[in-house]
């Protein structure tokens, strides 16, 4: 039952009338399972209730829409079955079925005028209003494929759960004593003092003698040994690579040319400097300035402005948001200043710094262009024609180098690769970007004719395996230096480790943290209002839980944020705000550790309701209802 305290916030089942509860029982491994002694519409028995087929078919249903909307996509009835929905739907049903056979046994019912007053309080069979609609109810039922007989027994059904379902677990509650216990646990804070002891404590570390070395390197062997490599051969098909450029006629490109002119026109752009007034006085001014033969950049200048702040950029004139603006600016010639011109938001004056007139590029320049367009969108058209060519080719037992020559495509062999894409150089392999590549490669084996995998959004990949080099163990020879690296590593945490050890039995023993680092040449630091499990700073995760394993003064060696060194660290405080009972998180908190507290009871009960009654599923029939055909 205390199960539910240990789980902290959040629940996992809920009571019948809110989520009923799917129960841990394998709904496909139920060991008092019957094939037989069923009538042709049950798909489970609780004792003596039954759970028709047809009330499991709408809930599967039901239940697979609500997955296929979380997922983006419609789901069948066979994929909801591999991933567990119709397991869970018919457990729900079991547990309902497994309260009404309890029920039934306790005579429990309710009166068909509370019942009816009950339906009438539904909103969802209110009108605007805030009235009961019954014709409202009628749509919602009609629209579910329900009769209002089958919902009004429903409904009683769920009525008499109900029922049971308070008088085991309704108005539990937690006590207050639980949740300062648990409150206390999650806001404690700790200060800490520490020394952060660094490899550079240390200085440099020898490399090892050979006779060390070696003895490393057989203890550590497995580490070095040579993953396995396998040397592929790659076949793409994209547009790119089928695209004929040179069969494109010069009178093609040349039709392209003349039916999209446009694209090719390049009109009139002007490179702008603006300045912008929101007073008509400071327009003025600058204009008056301007007048009496002040320069742009002078005047620019004399208001404190640089070109960041007036430079609009090269433009055409569709560009200006304001067609005042834009008919001002071209109406300039190059290197002239406006006056004042109203804008739609401001007053500015316009300065032309550059004209480049409007061009059209002559055929010949884009001749090559428009061949290499119009070859690539016929090459799109041919790619799925092609690839069914190519997999009825491989189909025959052709090798991809066979289907390259035949359909003039270029294989390709890339160094050997190990499962992280590296060659044996350790050197990552540039690869065509298709999911699975890699993992298909090494499912792969040699003389396997794989599936073709998609690449990019109009392309396709094959890949074959020629060759499979094993795994093996490196001499030292081949890796002597990482060999001494990794020895360099081991040696300095053992150092480090040793180094931590010897300042905690100091401080353990009483030594002053200060003098500690005084005598060590380290820095005295401190870090306070540390969480629980919550790294900060130097203080790793490991650190910061370690911290609250003792009382205040207690001290401890662990290792530092990113694996950088060792830490020794005292716990100086301990912080625990005041508790409030009333506090509105802590209610909240209340509330939700009673709800799980309540299922837990009502989920054992359900439990042992099944245990007694026993449970019968007609495994034929559910899997009729799934497609999955009759089971042996």
């Amino acid at each position: 039952m205390l199960d539910a305290l240990r789980k902290g916030a959040g629940t996992w089942v809920a009571k019948i009338f809110i989520a009923l509860l799917v129960l841990s029982f394998g709904v496909w491994g139920v060991a008092d399972m019957l094939k037989n002694g069923f009538g042709q519409n049950v798909a489970a028995r609780v004792g003596g209730t039954e759970i028709s087929l047809t009330d499991f078919d709408r809930a599967y249903r039901r239940d697979l829409n609500r997955f296929s909307q979380q997922l983006g996509r419609p789901l069948s009835t066979k994929e909801g079955a591999q991933l567990g929905i119709a397991q869970q739907t018919l457990g729900t049903l079991i547990a309902e079925a497994a309260m009404d056979e309890t029920a039934k046994n306790l005579n429990l019912g309710i009166s068909d005028e509370k019942l009816a007053t009950r339906i009438q309080a539904d909103p969802s069979f209110k009108s605007p209003g805030g009235s009961y609609d019954p014709n409202l109810l009628k749509q919602i039922l009609r629209n579910n494929g329900m009769s209002e007989d089958d919902f009004v027994m429903q409904q009683r059904s769920l009525a008499e759960r109900q029922q049971l379902a308070e008088a085991i677990s309704g108005g539990m509650v937690v006590p207050t004593a639980y949740i300062k216990v648990l409150h206390d646990y999650q806001s404690e804070t700790r200060n800490v003092a520490y020394l952060l002891v660094e490899p550079s404590l240390l200085g440099e570390i020898a490399d090892p003698d050979e006779e060390t070395l070696k003895a490393f390197f057989e203890k550590e062997k497995a580490k070095f040994k040579a993953p396995e490599y396998r040397k592929i051969t790659l076949l793409q098909l994209t547009p790119d690579t089928i695209a004929r450029p040179d069969d494109i006629t010069d009178e093609d490109a040349r039709a392209e040319y003349d039916a999209n002119q446009q694209q090719y026109h390049q009109p009139e752009k002007r490179k702008v400097r603006q300045l912008s007034f929101t007073k008509p006085e400071e327009a003025k001014a600058a204009a008056d300035k301007l007048a009496s033969g002040m320069s742009f950049d002078d005047l620019m200048k004399d208001l404190n402005l640089t070109d960041n702040d007036v430079y609009l950029g090269l433009m055409a004139k569709s560009d200006f948001l304001d067609p005042a603006i834009g008919d001002a600016a071209f109406s300039l010639a190059e290197g002239a200043t406006s006056g004042i011109v109203d804008g739609r938001f401001s007053s500015v004056i316009l300065n032309v710094l550059e004209i480049q007139p409007e061009k059209t590029k002559p055929f010949e320049e884009v001749k090559d262009e428009i061949k290499a367009t119009l070859a690539k969108e016929q090459a799109e058209r041919e790619v799925l024609d092609l690839l069914g060519e190519i997999e009825d080719a491989r189909a025959g037992g052709a090798t991809l180098k066979e289907v390259g020559e035949r359909f003039h495509l270029e294989t390709t062999t890339p160094d050997a690769i190990d499962s992280a894409g590296k060659n044996q150089a350790e050197e990552k392999v540039d690869l065509p970007d298709a999911k699975d590549l890699i993992s298909g490669v090494f499912d792969s084996d040699v003389g396997v004719e794989n599936d073709p995998l998609q690449l990019g959004d109009r392309g396709f990949l094959w890949y074959e395996v020629d060759e499979v080099i094993p795994s093996r163990d490196r001499t030292l020879d081949e890796v002597r230096d990482q060999v001494v690296a990794a020895w360099k590593k081991a040696e300095t945490e053992k150092k480090l480790a040793e180094k931590a050890a010897e300042l905690t039995d100091k401080a353990k023993s009483g030594t002053d943290m200060s003098a500690l680092a005084e005598s060590a040449g380290l820095e005295l630091k401190t870090a306070d209002g540390i969480s629980r499990n919550k790294p900060a700073g130097d203080i790793s995760g490991p650190a910061a839980a370690k911290a609250f394993d003792g009382p205040d003064g207690s001290v401890f060696d662990v290792e530092a944020a990113d694996k950088v060194g060792r830490l020794v660290i005292k716990v100086t405080a301990t912080n625990t705000p005041e508790f409030k009972a009333d506090d509105s998180l802590n209610e909240a908190l209340k509330t939700q550790l009673a709800s799980q507290l309540q299922d837990s009871l009502l989920n054992q009960y359900i439990s042992n309701i099944e245990t007694k009654a026993g449970i019968h599923v007609n495994e034929t029939g559910v899997a009729n209802v799934l497609g999955l055909g009759a089971t042996n």
